[in-house]
């Protein structure tokens, strides 16, 4: 009899080893879902060349809260030579389409519309094809070489800004983030990276960059791309490319834009630079036109300013106005509200990225700011 129990009692160790793998299957599935959803929203756009090499700066300060400074509309100097319109690469599908003169499809711009949002006007892939192509060598940057101070004292000095990452996707899911503001003259980067579980066996990382050049006009941006990698799956790579007054999609479609279109990263130092120079003044009800180049849509955004809110972070207490759009995310469309705060140079300290009202990432400041030197 004793020798039948100690049969029966054997297994009971090897059963209870399970027990930790069984509760963390609910969570690896979250993730692992998440990752399907990024893959869908962008399995159809195509690969494109690589991403222009990243900028680097030297990040010596902390920068602490400080009342904001009287704006000043100091005008920056005349421009000087504009950055080149960058080669288009299109992918082999798109060229073929630029060939044969097709048509940008406009079944998907209607059902923007009818969505709330105002789609600019597609054009011809053929026009521009034909009117952005040049010698590679032509994409060095003309303004690298100008002093920082040649923008005057409108824009940020080089930033960064890290922020801890909370969300939600059919269960909980946690991360990171880091925004890099980066500027060299007038040429301009910012990179906003992203990364879903932990840093040392990431998920699902992204990063998301904008690169163009500032003007008495605001940001200009030239290129904008998405690098987004999945745990099991391949690098997938996405890329919008302006050109004066057009923009060229990820997709291969082709729009016509106004000259203060922004992308989906640009738009936030967009804002800030608007509110710092009092260009546009913070105030509860106050709606602000963005036009925004998505890498499958242009929209005609508006962002609604709900008010002054406290905001609790690792620097203490911080009031920040919060933005929304107003206009709603639709089927795989993403949106963002933003949190500026005016004792930080009206910086994003808060950031939420949406799909709906379930699926989100919520990223919150997490350490003071760091910025180059003067």
């Amino acid at each position: 009899m004793a020798g039948r129990l100690r049969t029966l009692r054997g297994p009971a160790p090897r059963r209870r080893a399970w027990l930790p793998l069984l509760l963390t299957l609910p969570v690896l599935l979250s993730h692992l879902w998440l990752g399907e959803w990024v893959w869908d929203l962008q399995r159809d756009w195509t690969e494109v060349a690589p991403m222009p090499p990243r900028m680097t700066a030297a990040f010596v300060r902390e920068l602490a809260p400080a009342l904001p400074a009287r704006p000043a509309h100091s005008a920056l100097p005349a421009p000087g030579p504009a950055l080149p319109a960058r080669k288009a690469l299109l992918a082999p599908a798109a060229a073929a389409a630029s060939q044969a003169g097709e048509s940008v499809d406009e079944a998907p711009a209607a059902a923007s519309a009818a969505a709330g949002a105002t789609v600019f006007a597609p054009v011809r892939t053929a026009e521009v094809a034909a009117s952005s192509a040049e010698p590679a060598s032509s994409a060095a940057p003309a303004t690298q070489g100008l002093a920082d101070d040649a923008v005057g004292p409108e824009w940020p000095l080089s930033t960064r800004l890290s922020y801890r990452l909370l969300g939600n996707y059919r269960g909980e899911v946690h991360g990171s983030a880091q925004v890099e503001w980066l500027r060299q003259g007038r040429h301009y980067q910012m990179h906003l990276d992203v990364i879903i579980g932990p840093e040392f066996a990431p998920l699902i990382t992204r990063r998301t960059s904008s690169d163009g050049e500032l003007t008495s006009e605001g940001i200009s941006p030239r290129r904008y791309d998405e690098d987004t990698k999945i745990m099991f799956r391949d690098r997938s790579r996405a890329t919008v490319q302006f050109l004066g007054e057009r923009v060229l999609l990820a997709d291969g479609a082709v729009g016509l834009v106004p000259p203060d279109t922004q992308d989906s990263v640009s738009q936030f130092v967009h804002l800030t630079w608007l509110f710092l120079t009092g260009r546009q003044t913070l105030r509860d009800g106050l709606v602000v036109d963005v036009p925004l180049a998505l890498p499958r849509k242009l929209y005609r955004w508006r962002y609604e300013v709900l008010g002054e809110e406290t905001l609790y972070t690792p620097m203490g207490e911080l009031q920040a106005w919060h933005l929304r759009p107003q206009n709603v995310a639709g089927a795989g469309m993403l949106s963002a509200e933003v949190w500026l705060a005016p004792t930080l140079q009206y910086l994003p300290v808060r950031i939420r990225i949406r799909q709906d009202v379930d699926t989100y990432i919520d990223l919150m400041l997490r350490a003071p700011p760091l910025q180059a030197a003067p």
